[in-house]
C-alpha cells in the first residue's frame, strides 16, 4: 500500500484545513478511505445515528499518488484521532505546501508534512507522524457512504450564520426542531412547547434544477414537506461546520430524513439527521 498526496494551492490548503476542523469538532474518531479519485472522510460516534460525509476530490491536490491493498480493491481505509489530524494542519495557513503520506514508523503512521517558506531559497518543514489503524477489508463495509432514497424536496439552505442564530434560539424552547420545505423555494423552521412557540420563514430561497426536474406529476409545488429533528444534532451541524460553502443544500424525506449537503469547489460535506 502506498499513499502520497500534497496540495500547493493557497485556497486549497485553507480549505482542507476548515474540512479537518469541522470534522474534529463533529466527532473523535475518523476513517480515511483513500481512493484513486479522492480521500473521503467518515467520522466515527457521532450522536446518536447521525451521520457525517466528507470527501476532497482529485481537483485539490498538486500531485496525488497511491495504491490500495490489491488492484482489485484499490483503496485504503485509516483509522485516526481527529484532533490529531487537525492539529496538524492548522498552522498550515501561510503554508508554501502541505504534503499527506502514509509511512511506517514503528507503527503505521498519516505523516503530515506543512513546508513553511522562510528566506528566498530556502524552506523549513514542520512534520507530524499521526498514529492510524490500517483497517482490513473485512471492516471496509462499515465505511460507506450512506445511500438515501430521492428526496420529497429539496431546497437551497439560506446564510448558514443566520439558520445557526435560529437553531441556537429554538434550543431554548424546546428539544426538537420542525424543518418543512416545498418546491416554491420556501422553508420554515419552528419549536414548540405547551406555552411557546417560535417559528421562522424563509421564502425565495430556491430550489435545485433536478428538485424540479423530478417533481411527480400532479404534485403541488406549494405543500410544504417536513421532518423533526432532534435539536442537539442539528445544532451540533452548525457549531461543528467550518467551510464557507459555494452551495448549501437541504434535502428532506418527509418525516424520515434531513440530509444537509455542503460543498466549495472540489470539497464537500452531507450531513445525515434521522428523523426523530
Amino acid at each position: 500500500m502506498k499513499f502520497r498526496a500534497r496540495i500547493t494551492s493557497k485556497r486549497f490548503i485553507e480549505l482542507f484545513i476548515q474540512v479537518s476542523s469541522t470534522i474534529a469538532k463533529l466527532a473523535k474518531v475518523c476513517v480515511l478511505r483513500v481512493c484513486p479519485d479522492r480521500l473521503c472522510f467518515c467520522p466515527m460516534g457521532l450522536l446518536g445515528e447521525t451521520q457525517l460525509w466528507g470527501e476532497v476530490r482529485l481537483g485539490v491536490f498538486h500531485h496525488f499518488c497511491m495504491e490500495g491493498v490489491s488492484q482489485e480493491f484499490n483503496e485504503i481505509y485509516l483509522e485516526l484521532m481527529t484532533k490529531h489530524l487537525a492539529r496538524a494542519v492548522k498552522n498550515a495557513g501561510n503554508a508554501s505546501s502541505l504534503k499527506l503520506q502514509l509511512t511506517n514508523k514503528l507503527h503505521p503512521c498519516l505523516t503530515v508534512v506543512v513546508e513553511l517558506a522562510s528566506c528566498p531559497g530556502h524552506s523549513r518543514a514542520m512534520v507530524h507522524d499521526l498514529p492510524v489503524r490500517v483497517l482490513p477489508r473485512r471492516w471496509w463495509k462499515e465505511c460507506v457512504e450512506p445511500q438515501v432514497c430521492r428526496p420529497d424536496v429539496s431546497v437551497y439552505l439560506p446564510a448558514m450564520k443566520t439558520l445557526r442564530n435560529m437553531v441556537e434560539k429554538m434550543a431554548n424552547v424546546g428539544s426538537h426542531v420542525l424543518v418543512e420545505a416545498n418546491l416554491k423555494g420556501n422553508m420554515n423552521l419552528s419549536a414548540e412547547t405547551e406555552g411557546v412557540t417560535i417559528k421562522s420563514y424563509f421564502k425565495n430561497l430556491g430550489n435545485p434544477p433536478n428538485a424540479v426536474l423530478c417533481m411527480s406529476q400532479g404534485k403541488d409545488p406549494e405543500n410544504m414537506v417536513q421532518v423533526r429533528v432532534d435539536n442537539r444534532k442539528l445544532l451540533q451541524f452548525f457549531e461543528g461546520q467550518q467551510i464557507n460553502p459555494s452551495v448549501a443544500i437541504c434535502n428532506i424525506l418527509s418525516n424520515t430524513l434531513l440530509h444537509l449537503v455542503l460543498v466549495h469547489e472540489d470539497i464537500s460535506l452531507q450531513y445525515f439527521i434521522p428523523a426523530s
